[in-house]
C-alpha cells in the first residue's frame, strides 16, 4: 500500500505543478501534508517532518546557492563571463563549443560539489549559449552531465568517501575505475545525448542575463578565469594540502579543511571578487551590492522550491517507506553489484537525494555484502551509478535545472531526468564490463 501512496503522490505533484499551475513550493506542501497523512505519521509529527526537511535541505546548501548566485551574477555583469566564452570559442570553435563544456564540467567537478560547480558555471553556460546563438540546454547539458557523474561516482564527495570507508574500499583503485566508466557515461550522457534536445525551448532567467560589454569594459582573462573557479582552486588546493600534511590533527590541517568547505570557500571568493571584479574594475561598493542584492531576489522562489523537496524528502524517511522499499530490493535473488544498484536506484525513486540514497543503501547491503565475495571498488561504483538513477520532482537538481534553465515540467523530464537516468544505467554496465574483466 506505501508503495501506491508513493507513486500517487509524485504523480499528483506532477499534476498540481503542470496542470493545475500550482505554485511548486505550495505544491510540495500540500503533497507532504497529504503523504504524511496517508503514511500514518501522527498529525503533531508531520509539522516537525515538514520543518526538518527544510531545515535539513537548505542548511547544507543554501549558503552555497545564495553565495554562488551573487558570484554567477557578478561574472555575468562584469563581463568576466563573457570574456571567458570568448576564449573558449578562440581555442575550441563552434564545432567543438559541447565538448569543451564537458571538459569543463569534468575539471571543476573533480573538487566540487555539484550544487557549488552548478551555480558557479551558470553564468558561463549561457555567455556561450547566448554568444553561439545556440540551445541553452544543447550547450548546458554537458557540462551538468559531467558535473553529475563526478559527484556521483567519484571520491572526494560525500557518498563516495563515505562508502569507500564503509566497503573498506581503496581510495586509489575506486577512483581509477570511477574515472574509466565516467568518461564514456559523460561522452553518451553529455554531448551525444544533448544533440537531441536542440528543438527544447527556454527562457533565460534574470540572474543570467547580461549585456554585450565592449572589450575594454571587461575584465581580463586571468582575472575573470582566477575570479570564476576561485571556489574550486580554493578546495582543492586546501584538500590537497589536507592530504599531504603527515599529522592530521595539526593546526594547519585544521585550518585546510575549514578551507575546503563549500561555504567557507564561496565566501572567501566573494570577498575577493567583490575587489577583483568590482572595485578594481572602477564600480562602487553601492554598485556591487546592488548586484548582490538582485542575485538573492532572483533565487528566492528556487530556494522555496528546494525546501519544499526537502520536505516530501523528510516525510518519506520519517514513515519508515525507504527502509520498507529497500528491505523489500534487497531480499530479490541478484548478483550483489546489480542488487545494490537496485537498492539505491529504489531509494533515489522514494527520496531524492543521490547522497542520502547512496548512504542508505550502503547501511542496508554491507551486512548481505560482507559474506559475498564481491569486489568492494566496483560496490561503491555501483550504489554510486544507483543514486543518480531517475532525477524527479523530489530532488533538488532537477528544481535547479528546471528553474535556471526556464523549463517545462515535460521538457525538463525529457533533458534532465533522462540524461541522469542515461548516466546510472551507463555506470552499472561499466561496474560490470570491469567486474567480467578484472
Amino acid at each position: 500500500m506505501s508503495f501506491f501512496i508513493l507513486i500517487g503522490c509524485i504523480i499528483g505533484l506532477v499534476l498540481l505543478i503542470s496542470w493545475v499551475k500550482l505554485n511548486p513550493f505550495l505544491a510540495f506542501l500540500f503533497v507532504s501534508v497529504v503523504a504524511g497523512v496517508l503514511l500514518g505519521i501522527p498529525f503533531h509529527a508531520i509539522s516537525k517532518s515538514i520543518s526538518k526537511g527544510i531545515g535539513d535541505t537548505l542548511g547544507s546548501i543554501a549558503i552555497v546557492i545564495v553565495l554562488g548566485a551573487m558570484l554567477g551574477k557578478l561574472v555575468a555583469d562584469s563581463g568576466a563571463a563573457q570574456r571567458i566564452a570568448g576564449l573558449m570559442q578562440r581555442i575550441f570553435g563552434r564545432n567543438y563549443i559541447v565538448w569543451a563544456m564537458s571538459l569543463t564540467g569534468f575539471i571543476v567537478g573533480i573538487p566540487l560539489y555539484y550544487n557549488v560547480g552548478f551555480v558557479l558555471l551558470v553564468p558561463i553556460i549561457f555567455s556561450v549559449a547566448f554568444r553561439y546563438q545556440l540551445p541553452l540546454v544543447y550547450i548546458g547539458l554537458p557540462m551538468l552531465a559531467s558535473l553529475s557523474v563526478m559527484h556521483g561516482f567519484l571520491p572526494p564527495h560525500p557518498s563516495p568517501i563515505a562508502l569507500v570507508a564503509q566497503f573498506q574500499a581503496d581510495m586509489v583503485t575506486t577512483f581509477v575505475y570511477g574515472m574509466i566508466i565516467a568518461i564514456p557515461a559523460i561522452v553518451i550522457a553529455g554531448p551525444l545525448f544533448s544533440a537531441t534536445l536542440k528543438n527544447l525551448s527556454s527562457s533565460v532567467p534574470v540572474i543570467c542575463q547580461s549585456v554585450e560589454l565592449p572589450d575594454e569594459q571587461m575584465p581580463g582573462i586571468i582575472n575573470s578565469l582566477v575570479s570564476s573557479l576561485l571556489p574550486v582552486i580554493i578546495i582543492a588546493v586546501a584538500m590537497l594540502l589536507t592530504k599531504l600534511d603527515a599529522a592530521p590533527d595539526s593546526s594547519f590541517n585544521n585550518v585546510m579543511q575549514f578551507l575546503s568547505e563549500p561555504n567557507v570557500a564561496m565566501a572567501l571568493t566573494i570577498a575577493i571578487a567583490t575587489y577583483s571584479l568590482g572595485l578594481h574594475q572602477k564600480k562602487r561598493l553601492s554598485q556591487v551590492m546592488k548586484v548582490y542584492g538582485e542575485a538573492v531576489k532572483d533565487i528566492a522562489m528556487i530556494l522555496l522550491i528546494i525546501s519544499g523537496a526537502g520536505m516530501l524528502k523528510q516525510i518519506l524517511v520519517d514513515s519508515g517507506l525507504s527502509q520498507e522499499l529497500a528491505s523489500v530490493l534487497s531480499g530479490w535473488q541478484l548478483p550483489p553489484l546489480v542488487l545494490a544498484w537496485i537498492v539505491t536506484a529504489g531509494l533515489r525513486l522514494a527520496l531524492g537525494s543521490a547522497t542520502i540514497a547512496g548512504l542508505t543503501a550502503a547501511g542496508i547491503l554491507y551486512p548481505f555484502t560482507a559474506h559475498t565475495a564481491v569486489d568492494p571498488n566496483l560496490l561503491v561504483l555501483s550504489i554510486g551509478a544507483g543514486s543518480l538513477f531517475c532525477s524527479h520532482v523530489n530532488d533538488t537538481a532537477f528544481w535547479l535545472f528546471k528553474e535556471y534553465f526556464g523549463l517545462s515540467m515535460k521538457d525538463t523530464f525529457r533533458s534532465w531526468t533522462v540524461m541522469e537516468t542515461l548516466v546510472s544505467v551507463i555506470g552499472l554496465i561499466g561496474v560490470l564490463i570491469i567486474n567480467a574483466l578484472v
